[in-house]
């Protein structure tokens, strides 16, 4: 995973596997703005290598595997536009009630990005708190660039 672009002045996102699967899976016509903006490199989609373990696990069960996902296609989305990150720090005031959720939420405070995308209820629960940390929790469906 190496995204050859250069990403500094760019607005950073985050975003969670559901939203990916609606991306890369299930082809989801309401994340194409999202994807619009990831893969124009408006953004810079930020994720770690706990996260790309996340999707290859999802990938080869349940509902997923049932739309036989294309994994080179995956992989070639995460080679082209994420940047890889470290592990984030574990946030000791913005804890989830999902732990499998918190990797999503410290890594977008630590590294200051201005959304988080999710349709987790739990992620999504914890959106007022964050936005006092000046990171914006959203759904994709009312993500927007500006």
């Amino acid at each position: 995973m190496s995204a050859e672009h250069d990403t500094p002045c760019l607005p950073r996102i985050v975003i969670d596997t559901q939203v990916l699967m609606d991306w890369m899976v299930f082809h989801d016509a309401r994340v194409a703005g999202l994807v619009e903006a990831v893969t124009s490199r408006r953004v810079d989609w930020l994720v770690t290598e706990a996260m790309l373990d996340e999707i290859r696990h999802v990938l080869q069960r349940g509902v997923a595997a049932a739309y036989n996902p294309d994994i080179q296609a995956v992989k070639a989305h995460f080679q082209a536009h994420a940047r890889p990150c470290p592990p984030a720090s574990v946030s000791p005031r913005l804890v989830c009630r999902d732990k499998d959720d918190q990797k999503f939420i410290d890594l977008a405070l630590e590294q200051q990005a201005r959304w988080l995308v999710s349709r987790d209820k739990a992620v999504l629960a914890l959106a007022r708190r964050a936005r006092e940390r000046g990171l914006h929790i959203v759904k994709p469906e009312q993500w927007t660039i500006d």
